[in-house]
Order: C-alpha cells, then sequence, then structure tokens
C-alpha cells in the first residue's frame, strides 16, 4: 500500500470521526448545568426574565435542542464554528489567533521531551543496573508522579522570583515592542519554562519506554549475532538496538502528542500564556459554549492528526508495516 493512499484512507476516517466528536461534544457541553444567558445577564447587571429571553433569543439558545444540535453539527462541516457571544467575534477567528502559541508552546515541549527521553533512555539502557541507571530512572519517576502545576509554580519561584534568570509569566515583554531576531529571542526566553515544563512528564515516560524497549532488543537474536561478528558496542546500539526499539516509542509519542493541548491548560494558565488552552479556561468560566466546542474540536483534530502523521512515520521507519495493511 502506498504512501499517499495511507495519507488519504486516514483522512476519510479523520473527517467522519471529527463529525461523531463534535456531536458528542455538543451533547456533553449542553449537559453541564448553567446558563449562559443568565451569565451575560448578570455581568450586564440585568437579571429580569425579558432581557434573559432577548438574549436566548439572539444566539439561538431559545431553539429546540435538536434543531441546535442539527445547526451546529451542519456548520462545522463547513468549517463554520459558531460565534461567540461573550466575545463578540467568530469562534474560528478567536482560535486562529491562538493557536499558534499553542502550537509553538506544545511543538516544543515535544520535541524536548522526545529528545531528551530518547537520549536519557539510551544512557540508561546502556548502563543498566550501574548507578548511572538507578539515577536517571529515579529522576525520571520523580518528574513522572509530580503534578504537573506543582511543578510550574516552583519553576516560577525559582528560576524568575528567586533568581531572576527568565520571565515567569506572558508571550513577550509587554511594551518592548521588539521586531525581527529581538523579538524572537524575547520569545524564547518566555517559552523556557513553559516548555520545559510542560516537557517533563512526557521526558520521563519516553526514557522509560526507550530504556525498556532498548533492554528487550538488545537481548533478541539478531543483536546476539552481531555482536558475534565483532561489531563495536556503539554500532550495534545505534544501527540494530535503537532502530528497532523506536517503534514502540514512536507509537506512545504519537498518541501522546494531542494530551499535551491538555497539559497545556494548565501550563498556559500558570505562566499566562495566550494559547487555547487559557481560552478554553476562560471560555469555561464565562459559559462560552461555542469557543468551548470550537477548542475541544480543534484538540480533537490535533489529535487525529498527529496519530495519521504516526502512521505516515510507521511506514516510513518501517515500509513492512504500511505492506500488511
Amino acid at each position: 500500500m502506498t504512501l499517499a493512499l495511507i495519507a488519504l484512507q486516514r483522512l476519510v476516517k479523520a473527517a467522519v470521526t471529527l463529525l461523531l466528536i463534535a456531536t458528542l461534544n455538543f451533547l456533553l457541553i449542553h449537559a453541564a448545568p448553567g446558563d449562559p444567558a443568565a451569565v451575560m445577564a448578570g455581568e450586564a447587571g440585568a437579571a429580569d426574565e425579558r432581557f434573559i429571553a432577548d438574549l436566548r433569543a439572539r444566539f439561538g439558545l431559545d431553539q429546540p435542542f435538536h434543531l441546535r444540535l442539527w445547526t451546529y453539527v451542519s456548520n462545522v462541516a463547513t468549517l463554520d464554528l459558531g460565534y461567540s457571544y461573550r466575545r463578540g467575534a467568530p469562534v474560528l477567528d478567536l482560535i486562529l489567533d491562538r493557536l499558534p502559541a499553542t502550537l509553538l508552546l506544545t511543538m516544543t515541549a515535544f520535541a524536548v521531551s522526545l529528545a531528551l527521553g530518547v537520549l536519557l533512555g539510551v544512557i540508561a539502557a546502556a548502563r543498566v543496573g550501574r548507578w548511572t541507571d538507578s539515577l536517571v530512572t529515579t529522576v525520571a519517576l520523580l518528574f513522572y508522579a509530580t503534578p504537573l502545576f506543582w511543578v510550574a509554580l516552583m519553576a516560577v519561584l525559582l528560576f524568575s522570583v528567586n533568581l531572576g534568570w527568565l520571565p515567569g509569566f506572558g508571550y513577550s515583554t509587554v511594551g518592548a515592542r521588539y521586531t525581527g531576531l529581538a523579538h524572537a529571542l524575547d520569545v524564547a526566553r518566555h517559552l523556557v519554562l513553559p516548555s520545559v515544563t510542560l516537557g517533563l512528564f512526557f521526558t520521563a515516560v519516553y526514557m522509560r519506554m526507550t530504556r525498556a524497549s532498548m533492554l528487550e532488543v538488545a537481548g533478541m537474536d539478531f543483536v546476539k549475532t552481531a555482536r558475534a561478528k565483532g561489531l563495536s558496542p556503539g554500532l550495534i546500539q545505534r544501527r540494530h538496538v535503537l532502530r528497532n526499539a523506536l517503534l514502540p516509542v514512536v507509537t506512545l509519542a504519537g498518541l501522546q502528542a494531542g494530551q499535551l493541548i491538555g497539559g497545556a491548560v494548565l501550563t498556559e494558565t500558570v505562566f499566562a500564556w495566550p494559547g487555547i488552552g487559557r481560552l478554553m479556561f476562560e471560555s469555561l468560566a464565562a459559559r462560552d459554549y461555542s469557543v468551548l466546542l470550537g477548542v475541544f474540536l480543534v484538540s480533537a483534530a490535533m489529535v487525529i492528526l498527529f496519530n495519521i502523521l504516526t502512521d505516515i512515520v510507521y511506514h516510513l521507519i518501517d515500509p513492512r508495516i504500511g505492506a500488511t495493511r
């Protein structure tokens, strides 16, 4: 099966899956307690029934539930995610405005966690049973068990408040008006703490998976044959053990790449990072259902996209996998 055909099949399945997710999200969101019209009326200082009824009629909240569901799913099929009554702007515009910041944060955290996790896993597997292996494994377990929000708060207190090495909040320096390289470096400095904090948990996961997979592959017959041929240990580790041990790591990375969005909600809130995770938190407090549904749908689309990319990477690493599907 060709790579293009694999990608096409995954895209068709992804479109059907997204429509089902959109329907499920709509049902779950509207099952939650709280009336958006009452929230808006309370913020406006006018809580009489007539004003609330006018708000419901203006935003279509007075229509039957099945009609609202059909309208929403039909609009999603045409990439219309609705209108935010709270912010007075189309939902798609709000998400597209915040999405680059979230992608920058999550992709940086993903790259850091995957590279560092694989590196530490290789070191631990190469020195299994020694103090290096015990140290790396213990540190990984510590970061795996520590709550993400606590690590974020401690990072701000240590590196921003006490040491003053890095900025603790925001996307860039307010009022600095940097341009070009200066702006990129300023954003990079603000990116260090949230990306490393978000990536530490997944670093531990990838380290443990890489270590376990390499130890399993190292005991296989083809590795013993390579040793019998007199190949150097470093060459055996790189060419024979690591390459075959990467498939489980790629599987885990593809599944968890989309989960970074979930972690980004806490990270963006603590570090005041202007991404869709923070937008989701703010919309939840304001009962802005349209924005919540849009963020959920975009998050699901990113998870599906990462799964498709994982299948493609599978095919590139080992073409035999694609040939059997």
